[in-house]
């Protein structure tokens, strides 16, 4: 039907909740439009559930450039979102790196960017939320109103309602980004270049990638309003290998922004011949970036059955203090490269965390490290040690938590409460349900991690 509004999607949506809930037939997912950014397990008992439509929900509603504020809904992609606000010379405060991700998805769960050193994830731009719960009724939170209801969207996956609306802060940006690339032998030397490159005030963008235990690549972008010329990595050439090769760079604001989509970061370099530059000419408009990747992996999820353990992709976020020697142990005990490696700032308290640490973290994102080996389990390996070091996993991949050591992390008084009133019947599952598939539940958290003298020489 055409000239829908948002309030008819919504009351749609919420008749939808309540008819399911009536029925009382066990668990409810969600049918979104864009492809699911959940590593993808074909284990999870999520593929059985009957499914909620929220595909509707994926228009932006407006854009105020003199408030600098938008307000949309959770389908929206950050690419849709950004070829929007960017003609007005605005963008969210962190655009995440894949063009498929979703608005909804960074609050529900996780959004990490090089500007998350300044601004900490998408959801702290965010600043009102209108939910339905799981009795079908139709809420609205800020932090001005209902505060804790609005602190905890983030983190909950979508277990404490659906997202319908979003309002976000914008901030000013240009064309285009101009990058600088510098280069270092070892982690502390890299820890120390981003400390300074955080403080610069004109430095619009921060991350690095390892790509080996001895070479270290800071990039540092700024925004500029005209180049002298632009890169584009949409076919034969690979980004993250120009950080190798080069000094600095000039991209486009977009591309600079979705940089990473082509190859999701590194990992179409499993694909046979992708890394050719014939092949990703040929076959890359079927074959490359997020939406096909994404794609392939949901149409080849029943032959991932047969891996004893899938490869590992994981967001590790450390404390700073932490992090030199978290390196460490992870270059002897794991030693896959290339590595993404980005500061995240955690503004304040977010309290869907039991003890929360506010300050710098540096996120050790981890994607496509092969886990065939019989003797260890790098996820869980991962796990522990991040668990050891203070930090906080993401929980879009494998997870092997005991429900113990999950609400020592997570906050599980707060969490039950809002739990109890946003959706009783537990339709959306509970967090930990949902996130720590039942197979793998129960790990041993009482002794330390594997230590490194113990992982075979094959493994350093």
């Amino acid at each position: 039907m055409k000239n829908r509004t948002h309030m008819d999607r919504v009351l749609d949506l919420a008749a939808a909740v309540t008819a399911r809930r009536a029925s009382r037939r066990g668990y409810a997912s969600l049918k979104k439009a864009s492809a699911s950014h959940f590593v993808p397990n074909p284990r999870d008992p999520r593929h059985a559930d009957a499914k909620i439509d929220v595909r509707e929900l994926r228009n932006i509603l407006s854009i105020d450039p003199v408030a600098r504020r938008c307000v949309a809904e959770p389908g929206v992609t950050f690419s849709e979102l950004v070829r929007a606000t960017l003609p007005h010379g605005l963008v969210p405060r962190l655009v995440p790196e894949l063009e498929t991700i979703t608005i909804g998805g960074a609050v529900a769960g996780c959004a990490v960017e090089s500007t998350a050193y300044k601004w900490g994830g998408f959801h702290d731009g965010c600043v009102e939320y209108e939910i339905v719960t799981g009795e079908g009724d139709v809420v609205r939170c800020s932090r001005d109103r209902d505060a804790e209801l609005f602190e905890m969207m983030h983190g909950s996956y979508g277990t404490l309602g659906i997202l319908t609306e979003l309002t976000f802060e914008l901030v000013p940006a240009k064309p285009f980004v101009k990058m600088e690339y510098a280069t270092f032998d070892s982690f502390p030397a890299l820890h120390a270049a981003i400390d300074v490159a955080t403080r610069v005030s004109t430095i619009d963008f921060v991350d690095a990638i390892a790509h080996a235990r001895d070479r270290f690549v800071l990039c540092t972008g700024r925004y500029a309003g005209a180049a002298p010329w632009t890169s584009s990595y949409r076919s034969d050439r690979i980004y993250w290998e120009s950080t190798r090769e080069l000094a600095e760079d000039w991209l486009s604001t977009y591309d600079y922004f979705f940089r990473f989509d082509t190859d999701c970061h590194w990992t179409a370099q499993t694909l046979p011949g992708m890394k050719r530059a014939w092949s990703r000419k040929l076959l890359g408009r079927f074959m490359l970036g997020s939406a096909n990747l994404l794609a392939w992996s949901e149409r080849l999820r029943p032959l991932f059955k047969l891996q004893k353990h899938p490869p590992v992709v994981t967001d590790l976020f450390i404390p700073e203090g932490e992090s030199d020697g978290f390196h460490r142990w992870y270059d002897r005990a794991v030693g896959h490269y290339p590595l993404w490696i980005v500061p995240y700032r955690m503004p304040r308290p977010y309290p869907w965390l039991r003890a929360p640490r506010p300050g710098l973290y540096f996120d050790f994102a981890i994607y496509g490290l092969p886990n065939e080996r019989h003797d260890v389990d790098y996820s869980l390996l991962l796990e522990q040690k991040t668990f050891a070091a203070g930090g906080i996993k993401t929980l879009i991949a494998q997870n092997h938590y005991d429900e113990r050591t999950f609400f020592s992390i997570h906050d599980r008084a707060r969490y039950e409460r809002l739990k109890r009133r946003m959706d009783p019947d537990n339709l959306f599952r509970t967090v930990y349900e949902k996130m720590v598939a039942p197979h793998v539940r129960g790990a041993r958290y009482d002794a330390a991690p594997c230590p490194p003298s113990s992982i075979p020489s094959s493994a350093r």
